[in-house]
């Protein structure tokens, strides 16, 4: 059994799943860490990796406690890229470790691969005009999703232009991304569906485990698999 214990913070949806795989694959859950306790390195209880899912309000604060409890820390919560930068230059200044990544789902981070491939491939054809479709549940806070802006980063500039992106909220819809290819005779679609938020703490998990022992840095899920996107 690896020596990998992680802390979870967060102890909604999310952090209940990524709790109950950790647990599943043997993994050590040293705490569960709420809204209403302050992450330190007490309250971390000598996790070697947190893994964070809240709010994007409360992400960026969450992030720096870990790296100053010295607590690597891998960052599911979406919605608070406008501070990348600047939480990036922190960590990286203080020494600390990241991963953070739009989308935990290890089938989203090949999909936008395929999703770059078709544009590029497409660019040739211009009779085809592209459209981005995302699709969550109610309580989802961002909107477009992380994951639509990582397919439009990847999707856009292979195609050499914008690609407008719908954001649909309905129901209890775990995650659905469409890229739509679509010309005057012909359709290409692309569709990744998540049926279920585990898939999401799974891919959490994978992350942690290639976390854990890394030296200090700033890290996405593309390292992890070795692909383009983050």
């Amino acid at each position: 059994m690896s020596d990998l214990s992680i802390a979870v913070i967060g102890d909604g949806k999310m952090g209940r799943a990524v709790a109950d795989i950790a647990r599943e694959q043997g993994v050590r859950v040293t705490t569960v860490v709420g809204p209403d306790r302050s992450i330190t390195r007490e309250t971390l209880a000598g996790a070697t990796v947190a893994i964070e899912f809240t709010e994007p309000s409360a992400a960026v604060k969450n992030v720096l406690a870990c790296v100053d409890a010295e607590c690597p820390v891998v960052v599911g919560t979406t919605g608070w890229y406008d501070r990348l930068g600047e939480v990036s230059e922190l960590v990286t200044q203080r020494r600390g470790t990241m991963l953070w990544a739009a989308n935990f789902s290890l089938g989203v981070h090949l999909f936008t691969e395929i999703a770059r491939y078709a544009a590029t491939l497409l660019a040739r054809v211009p009779a085809f005009d592209a459209h981005l479709i995302e699709t969550h549940h109610t309580a989802k806070k961002d909107a477009p999703s992380g994951t639509a802006v990582m397919l439009h980063k990847a999707v856009a500039p292979a195609l050499g232009h914008d690609v407008p992106t719908t954001s649909i909220r309905v129901g209890s819809v775990p995650g659905t991304h469409e890229l739509v290819f679509d010309a005057r005779y012909e359709q290409i679609l692309l569709t990744h569906t998540a049926r279920d938020r585990r898939v999401f703490a799974e891919g959490a998990m994978t992350a942690a485990r290639w976390l854990h022992g890394r030296t200090s840095g700033i890290y996405t899920l593309a390292d992890v698999l070795g692909t383009t996107s983050s």
